[in-house]
């Protein structure tokens, strides 16, 4: 099992106290693009075209994680 694997489940588990460098850690993995030029969010976007601002801050809020971990999981 990789990182980006063991990373995923664990926020599957506990999806609070989560960094945006580890969204970008599973997102990497998985072929899901993102940008993050100077602004306050980090936007994840899928290859079909759906995207996902995430705000940047520390820790990311739980219920984007749950965001993040639900489009991941959806075909």
């Amino acid at each position: 099992m990789n990182t980006a694997a063991k990373l995923l489940a664990a926020m599957q588990a506990n999806p609070r106290d989560w960094r945006i460098e580890q969204l970008q850690t599973v997102a990497r993995q998985y072929g899901i693009l993102w940008r993050q030029e100077s602004g306050s969010h980090c936007i994840f976007t899928w290859p079909e075209g759906r995207s996902l601002p995430v705000p940047a801050h520390r820790p990311v809020k739980p219920v984007y994680v749950r965001l993040f971990i639900k489009m991941l999981s959806e075909p």
